[in-house]
């Protein structure tokens, strides 16, 4: 008879996998939140943008923060706004470590896609468009995500210079 182990967890992290970069650190840094405030559901990294073309670029998912770093708006478009200022203005991109709260991840995979998720074709909106909050953690860890052919050949370039990456490829 095969035998069913079940385990039931506080907190699950998705890691999606068009971020090969992504590092234990950077998942601790995504699960602080939760041990200094019990209301937090879910958690999601995110980093700055250091070049305009980074942030005008669709694949990158920008996000607005209030002064919590509590995510206001997602988007593939370049947000805030910056054509009005002189001054340099925040660019932030989602990095897609996201840790959810048992409970919270249940609730949110039942929810029904909404509205501004389908348009901007990003998850988290699903929690803005109906009240709940993503916490934002800033991490400094460099990550670059995979979405075209080019970003694949610009990871495999930057990893085979990496120490760790040299062990693998010495093994192989």
């Amino acid at each position: 008879m095969k035998e069913l182990l079940i385990e039931k967890v506080d907190i699950v992290v998705m890691v999606q996998g068009d971020e090969p970069m992504i590092t234990a650190a950077m998942i601790s840094e995504s699960l602080a939140p939760f041990n200094q405030d019990d209301t937090i559901q879910v958690v999601n990294l995110m980093s700055n943008l250091k070049r305009i073309e980074e942030f005008e670029d669709p694949n990158e998912i920008k996000v607005v923060v209030d002064k919590k770093n509590n995510a206001l708006y997602f988007s593939r478009e370049p947000i805030p706004f910056r054509k009005r200022t002189s001054t340099s203005i925040p660019m932030f991109k989602q990095v897609c470590v996201i840790p959810f709260r048992r409970e919270y991840l249940i609730k949110f995979n039942q929810l029904e896609e909404t509205p501004l998720e389908k348009i901007e074709s990003i998850d988290m909106m699903r929690i803005l468009e109906n009240g709940d909050i993503v916490r934002m953690v800033l991490t400094n860890g460099f990550s670059l995500s995979v979405d075209t052919e080019e970003d694949r050949i610009r990871v495999e370039e930057y990893l085979s210079k990496e120490s760790v990456m040299q062990k693998y490829i010495e093994f192989a």
